[in-house]
């Protein structure tokens, strides 16, 4: 019971972050804007394709779960 107890609480720590992240996405202003991302902009349509960001936000997160992992 002790791991699944452990288990919740790590699911939980990391639901707060990711609610904490998209709460206050929007005072981040270059999230989403950066060099790499690519944005096609026609009259009628808009395509955003945001590679840097996903690249920087993977970099993250794996950074983050290999220190998770060392704590094990």
């Amino acid at each position: 019971m002790q791991a699944l107890g452990k288990l919740f609480m790590i699911l939980g720590s990391v639901l707060i972050i990711l609610g904490a992240a998209l709460y206050f996405s929007k005072s981040i202003p270059w999230l989403g804007r950066l060099p790499g991302d690519i944005v096609i902009e026609r009259p009628t349509i808009t395509i955003y394709i945001p590679l840097a960001t996903s690249l920087l936000l993977s970099l993250v997160l794996s950074a983050f779960l290999y220190l998770l992992s060392r704590l094990r």
